[in-house]
């Protein structure tokens, strides 16, 4: 993040960006647990529009492999944001994987892990595993961006 990308950035802006790249360490670990509602996707399809069969229709999924309605997979990614937005990390570049279903009721902890950083940019780098309540993973990750404003304790 040189002077010339945002001519009209502050000074002190400036600071705090680089202060908390420094305080970001390569296999510092977040973590955060939810459980997933029947509202939450209510919510989240309603904004999102996803009304896909899978997440709303009980007949339809009733006979699919699932036998029940699953969760939105980015509703289940923003797991993910839910720190970022705790350490002020704005994504530049995200991928996911889905490796198993998650229902409403599941309880899912996420683990965020920093795994490296471009000093040169000020970037970094990270991977996220999400399991369930019977430690089976459902969603892989790996994103990059910028951290400003470190707010967990570390």
């Amino acid at each position: 993040m040189s002077d010339t990308i945002s001519p009209g950035t502050t000074q002190e802006f400036k600071q705090q960006v680089k202060a908390a790249f420094e305080s970001t360490q390569v296999g510092q670990t977040f973590t955060f647990r939810r459980t997933f509602t029947e509202g939450d996707v209510a919510l989240f399809c309603g904004v999102t529009g996803d009304y896909n069969p899978y997440h709303i229709d009980e007949t339809f999924v009733r006979s699919s492999w699932f036998g029940r309605r699953i969760i939105p997979g980015l509703l289940t990614s923003s797991m993910i944001t839910h720190i970022g937005g705790m350490i002020g990390f704005l994504a530049t570049e995200m991928h996911f994987e889905y490796p198993g279903a998650v229902y409403i009721g599941d309880t899912i902890t996420c683990t965020v892990t920093i795994t490296a950083k471009d000093e040169a940019r000020r970037l970094v780098h990270a991977s996220a595993s999400l399991v369930n309540q019977d430690g089976v993973e459902v969603l892989r990750s790996k994103f990059s961006g910028f951290p400003s404003d470190v707010r967990l304790a570390k």
